[in-house]
């Protein structure tokens, strides 16, 4: 069976949970949002979808840690030498540590996307960085013929807003899962989910497998 629905399941990290004490910890990504989210990943790889998850794999030296770049802090924002700005993070996934590691069983999923890679660009998308290279994802989703996307973790106002956004210019309807879906702060989050409702994502209160059979 060819499916044209595939789920994008976004940075579940220990770095963003509170449930390991992440250097990046979001609200709400205790044990049982982590249970919560695994249990609706399998229910939609028991009906069939592929499954995708995006993984942020910084090198040490990445632009947006606040550690490399002397006398700032975390949430600074800086204007960098070519005129992009920055906000500053703590350390955080550095590729090969334990924060880096995927929280959910990665038997369930289709592939994992790394991002993030280039020390020198930024990247809350799972489609490309802010310098513009592409991940691998548009390109596998277009391979199989994908149309639509069920995207939910972590966080609103970062990671899922800039995904979705780059998932729907590029041609794809996007549905996001709310409850499964964190956010860093409330004023930052409620602007993501107006711009991503704005641009036409379906916003959908919490996982719902009648609708889901509908995409199939």
């Amino acid at each position: 069976m060819k499916f044209l629905t595939a789920v994008v399941v976004v940075d579940i990290q220990k770095d963003f949970t509170t449930a390991y004490k992440g250097s990046l910890a979001v609200n709400g990504t205790d044990q049982t949002y982590l249970k919560s989210a695994s249990e609706a990943t399998k229910k939609l790889k028991g009906v069939g979808l592929p499954i995708y998850a995006t993984q942020d794999w910084h090198p040490a030296d990445h632009v947006s840690f606040a550690s490399n770049h002397k006398g700032k802090k975390h949430l600074e924002t800086i204007t960098l030498e070519d005129g992009r700005t920055q906000i500053l993070w703590p350390d955080h996934c550095v590729q090969g540590t334990e924060g880096a590691k995927l929280l959910l069983d990665e038997k369930l999923f289709a592939g994992i996307v790394k991002k993030g890679t280039n020390s020198k660009y930024d990247s809350y998308s799972g489609f490309q960085d802010d310098g513009g290279a592409k991940t691998v994802l548009d390109k596998t989703l277009k391979s199989t013929g994908i149309k639509n996307l069920i995207v939910y973790g972590i966080a609103t106002d970062y990671c899922i807003k800039f995904t979705v956004l780059d998932g729907m210019a590029a041609g794809y309807d996007v549905t996001v899962i709310r409850d499964l879906t964190p956010e860093i702060a409330p004023d930052t989050a409620k602007a993501a989910w107006a711009e991503m409702e704005k641009k036409g994502a379906a916003i959908w209160p919490s996982l719902d497998m009648a609708k889901v059979k509908k995409l199939l």
